[in-house]
């Protein structure tokens, strides 16, 4: 069987429709989108064109849509951007615990100068504890930022309830991260109620290196990257016309082809649970049964590291995850399943396997059979097992 992928939570594939419309781009329609002369405004049509793209698949305003190189970046430039232009005001943010790195880092840095941060706990499925939140409110809270949808265990946040208590708080504004959330779930700002949005092309078949921040008219917040007049004088830099098309083109399929789309992961992700769960001893599913991302399926393997299912997978042409693709490089256990109360040893005995449009039953079965194979081999090296294997029988 040819090599098989399941880690389209951290990224995935340009689809075919999505390069076909990129490629003038680099060649043909190649000027700088914010030149006044011909080949610019030839390029500032297709740029304008992905701007109304998104702006119609999250149910904003065009001009409420600002380009950036990465939902990273977009991350950064909401939470500092928010926090400088709002501390005259107060200097308290609340997130959570569960949240990507590139949201938690920012608020340690802004820790570093002068701010006070809050960090939700979550329950054991991964969800936001609203009481808590609640609790955390103060007037001086200038700043929520809480994730739509978890990249680790695709636990969907309960927003509207989060909306209801922050919206009691006159000034404090709502930022969401729904990079893991557009394609697989509906995603409105209105709907959801937040001021600020992150979104990345490259998790919904677009290209990588380019993001998105939805700003509500009316809000102003500092710049993060100063340089020319490009986003409307909010963010500087050549704009990236190939890669700003690409998202526009891959945002409004990503939408058309949802209903499908997700229907088709959550089959796979249903059928790979449920026979991973019958079939093999001593596994635990990390987060929700219901309120999950469609794709996503997290396990933890008792008595053997994750690392070596994943490399024993990969040497078996099949890719997966030890969790959040920005931070699978370090050894340190997950902090999404440490903060759901996962002891640490069963978290590093986790692995992520996210479905896509292009993975198929027989791919699910295979990696089921190898998988079985790989547990089985590890488990009879590993001295954890061997010390409770009387135990383990009897599970």
């Amino acid at each position: 069987m040819d090599r098989i992928y399941f880690d389209h939570a951290a990224t995935t594939p340009v689809s075919k429709n999505v390069l076909d419309k990129m490629m003038p781009y680099f060649t043909d329609v190649f000027g700088n989108a914010h030149s006044q002369h011909s080949f610019g405004r030839v390029a500032i049509k297709g740029v304008d064109e992905a701007r109304s793209q998104v702006s119609k698949a999250i149910g904003c305003l065009p001009n409420e849509v600002y380009f950036t190189g990465s939902g990273t970046e977009a991350n950064n430039w909401a939470i500092k951007g928010a926090a400088l232009a709002k501390q005259a005001r107060g200097k308290h943010i609340i997130t959570s615990q569960i949240e990507h790195p590139s949201v938690l880092n920012n608020c340690k840095w802004l820790e570093k100068h002068g701010f006070e941060v809050t960090y939700l706990p979550v329950d054991s499925e991964g969800f936001v504890i609203v009481d808590e939140l609640k609790k955390a409110m103060r007037q001086d809270t200038i700043l929520v930022s809480i994730m739509l949808a978890n990249n680790e265990v695709g636990s969907i946040q309960p927003y509207k309830q989060i909306n209801e208590v922050i919206k009691q708080y006159k000034g404090c504004l709502y930022h969401v991260d729904a990079v893991q959330a557009i394609g697989a779930i509906k995603v409105d700002v209105k709907d959801i109620g937040c001021d600020l949005l992150t979104l990345s092309g490259h998790k919904f078949y677009g290209p990588k290196g380019v993001g998105a921040l939805f700003i509500r008219n009316g809000l102003k917040i500092e710049k993060l990257i100063i340089g020319g007049g490009q986003e409307r004088a909010m963010r500087g830099g050549t704009t990236n016309t190939p890669a700003v098309v690409g998202l526009g083109q891959a945002i409004q399929d990503a939408i058309a082809n949802m209903p499908q789309y997700t229907a088709h992961c959550q089959s796979l992700r249903d059928r790979f649970i449920s026979r991973v769960e019958s079939e093999i001893p001593m596994v635990k599913l990390n987060g929700p049964r219901t309120n999950r991302l469609p794709n996503n399926a997290n396990f933890s393997f008792e008595f053997i590291e994750g690392e070596g299912i994943l490399f024993r997978l990969d040497l078996a042409g099949i890719a997966v995850s030890s969790g959040s693709a920005c931070s699978s490089g370090s050894l340190e256990p997950s902090h999404v399943l440490q903060a759901m109360g996962v002891d640490i040893v069963l978290c590093h005995g986790s692995i992520r396997f996210s479905f896509g449009s292009a993975n198929t039953v027989e791919q699910v079965d295979y990696a089921v059979e190898k998988l079985k194979e790989i547990v089985k081999f590890l488990r009879e090296m590993s001295p954890l097992f061997n010390l409770n294997e009387g135990e383990a029988k009897n599970v």
